[in-house]
C-alpha cells in the first residue's frame, strides 16, 4: 500500500486508539502504514468494533504495519565516540522515494534524529550538517539541501517534519545558513544562483498575509505593530489536536484558551515544545500564548535570509531585486534592535504583540543576534555576561531560566545551543567563554556516552550525574543534532 495517509481518513480508529492509550507512545499510531484500503479498514472497523470479544490492539497490529517506528542503536563493542557517530551516520539514513503511510516522499537520501523520530526534520537537519561536514560527507549535505529545495518547491515551505501531519507548519527556516554552510565546504557560489527560486518561494511563506496588514494586527506568521513595523511570529494553520500527542493535547486544553491548540502547535513550529518562554504565567502550559508572541530567533533568521536572497540577487546581476532584498535586510536588522532588546536585562527577549514590550522570559535564543553578528559590540558583551552568569552550567548551555519540568526549560541543554552559543562568543572574541561552552557540554556528552553507549536527544546541565528528562516523551538514543554539534566542536 503506497499511498500517503491523512489522519482524518481514519479519525474514528484513529481517535479510539489513541484515547485508549493503545500504544505508550502516541506518535506511534500517527506513523502506523495501513496494510489495506483505509476505506477498507474503515469499514472493518466500524463491523468488527461492535463485537464483544474484539480487542482494539489486535485489530491495529492486523491492519497496520509497524515496522521502524523506533530506531534502536545496538553496539555489542564500546566505540570511541567519534567513530560511534560515523558508524550512526550510516545507521541514521533514510530513503522515501514513494509516498508509504503518512511519510511524505523525497527525492534523495537523508538522516534521521533517531529514536521515535524515523522522518526527515527540518532544523535537525541543518546542525545533522554540522558534522557531516566534518565527516566529509558533502554528498549527504547536497542531499538535505536537495530535500528542503523538492518540499518548498511542492507543498511551499519546509513542513516541521516530512509526514502529512506536519503540513499546517514549518520550523525555523535554516533555507539559507544550509546554504552558507555548503558553500563553506565547496566554494561553489553557484548553489546561491541555483537555489534563488527556492530562496524566494521560501520567504513567500514566511510573509505571508504582510499586504492585508493593519496597524496592530497579525495574519499567519506575520505581525503589524501599533507603529506599522512587519514583525514575524512562529504559527501553525490547524486548531485542532497534535495527531502524534493527540491526548496529551486533548487532557492539557481542559481550563485552557480557545486558541489552544493552535497555540500549542504554534509553539512546536518554533523547535521549543514546550517551555516557560511561552507561557504567559511562566509555569502552565494551559497559559501557552505563542500567537501573541514574536520571536527574536525568527526575526534573525529571516534577516539571513533576505541578506542572502539580496547576495543571490547581486550575483545574478538583479540590481532591483537586490536593493529590495537588502532594504528589507536593513530594515529588519533596525526593528530587531528596536523590539527585541531589552535595554534593563542586557538581552534580547521576544516582543509581546498586544502589550507592546518585551516580554519576561529570559532564554537562550538571545543568541541568534551574536550568532548573525547583528549585535553591536556593547550588546554582544551584555548578553555574554548575561550568558555566563544565568545560564552556563558544568554540563552546557540551559534554555531558560525557569525549572517547569517541561523539556525546553532548565535544566536541559540541548545541542544546537551549544554550538550557536561557541558561535556566538567566537564572532565577538569571547574565546574563553566560547571554550567553556565547548568543554562543558563535550564533557557531558562523553560522560553520558561512556556511561551508556549512547548519544542522547539533551542533556542534563546542572546534574551532570543523570541523564536529562522532561517533556511528553522520554530522552531519545541516536541522535542527529548531537552527533553534528559534538563533532564540529571537537574540531573547532
Amino acid at each position: 500500500m503506497n499511498k500517503q495517509l491523512y489522519i482524518h481518513e481514519i479519525q474514528a480508529l484513529f481517535d479510539d486508539v489513541q484515547r485508549s492509550e493503545v500504544f505508550e507512545d502516541q506518535k506511534m499510531m500517527t506513523d502506523a502504514v495501513p496494510l489495506f484500503p483505509v476505506e477498507e479498514i474503515n469499514a472493518k472497523y466500524e463491523a468488527e468494533k461492535q463485537s464483544e470479544n474484539f480487542n482494539l490492539k489486535e485489530f491495529v497490529l492486523s491492519n497496520f504495519d509497524f515496522l521502524g517506528a523506533k530506531i534502536s542503536i545496538q553496539r555489542e563493542n564500546h566505540l570511541p565516540i567519534e567513530e560511534h557517530i560515523e558508524k550512526l551516520w550510516d545507521e541514521l539514513t533514510r530513503t522515501a522515494y514513494e509516498e508509504k503511510g503518512t511519510l511524505l516522499k523525497l527525492p534523495k537520501p537523508y538522516v534521521v534524529p533517531g529514536g521515535r523520530f524515523n522522518e526527515f526534520f527540518y532544523w535537525d537537519s541543518y546542525y545533522i550538517m554540522l558534522g557531516l561536514h566534518i565527516s566529509g560527507r558533502v554528498e549527504m549535505m547536497e542531499n538535505i539541501i536537495e530535500n528542503c529545495s523538492y518540499l518548498i518547491q511542492n507543498v511551499g515551505f519546509v513542513p516541521n517534519a516530512s509526514r502529512t501531519h506536519f503540513l499546517s507548519r514549518s520550523q525555523p527556516p535554516y533555507f539559507s545558513l544550509m546554504l552558507d554552510l555548503l558553500f563553506e565546504t565547496t566554494k561553489d557560489e553557484n548553489i546561491y544562483i541555483r537555489y534563488y527560486d527556492t530562496l524566494e518561494k521560501e520567504y513567500t511563506f514566511w510573509m505571508n498575509g504582510t499586504e492585508k496588514l493593519e496597524n496592530g494586527s497579525a495574519v499567519n506568521r506575520v505581525v503589524k505593530t501599533i507603529h506599522g513595523d512587519i514583525l514575524s511570529r512562529y504559527y501553525d494553520a490547524e486548531n485542532i489536536p497534535r495527531p502524534e500527542s493527540y491526548l496529551i493535547d486533548i487532557e492539557d486544553s481542559e481550563n485552557a484558551g480557545e486558541e489552544f491548540y493552535r497555540n500549542i502547535r504554534s509553539a512546536c513550529e518554533s523547535g521549543w515544545d514546550f517551555s516557560s518562554r511561552w507561557f504567559a504565567d511562566g509555569e502552565h502550559i494551559q497559559t501557552i500564548e505563542t500567537l501573541n508572541l514574536a520571536e527574536v530567533d525568527l526575526n534573525c533568521l529571516l534577516w539571513h535570509l533576505e541578506k542572502t536572497l539580496a547576495k543571490s540577487s547581486s550575483l545574478q546581476k538583479l540590481n532591483e531585486k537586490e536593493i529590495d532584498y537588502s532594504e528589507r535586510a536593513a530594515k529588519r536588522r533596525q526593528i530587531i534592535d528596536q523590539y527585541f532588546w531589552d535595554e534593563t536585562s542586557g538581552t534580547y527577549k521576544d516582543y509581546h504583540i498586544q502589550k507592546n514590550t518585551t516580554t519576561a522570559s529570559e532564554h537562550i535564543a538571545a543568541l541568534y543576534p551574536l550568532f548573525l553578528k547583528i549585535a553591536s559590540e556593547d550588546q554582544a558583551k551584555a548578553v555574554a555576561e548575561n550568558i555566563e552568569e544565568k545560564f552556563l552550567y558544568q554540563g552546557g548551555l540551559v534554555t531558560t531560566t525557569q525549572n517547569t519540568g517541561q523539556q525546553w526549560d532548565f535544566p536541559n541543554a540541548w545541542a544546537p545551543y551549544q554550538w550557536l552559543g561557541y558561535q556566538s562568543m567566537k564572532n565577538y572574541g569571547f574565546d574563553d567563554l566560547a571554550e567553556k561552552i565547548k568543554n562543558n557540554w563535550c564533557s557531558n556528552v562523553e560522560r553520558v556516552y561512556k556511561n551508556t553507549g549512547k548519544l542522547m536527544e539533551k542533556y542534563n546541565a546542572l546534574d551532570i550525574e543523570t541523564v536529562a528528562g522532561g517533556g511528553e516523551y522520554p530522552n531519545q538514543d541516536g541522535f542527529g543534532w548531537t552527533n553534528g554539534v559534538y563533532l564540529k566542536l571537537k574540531k573547532n
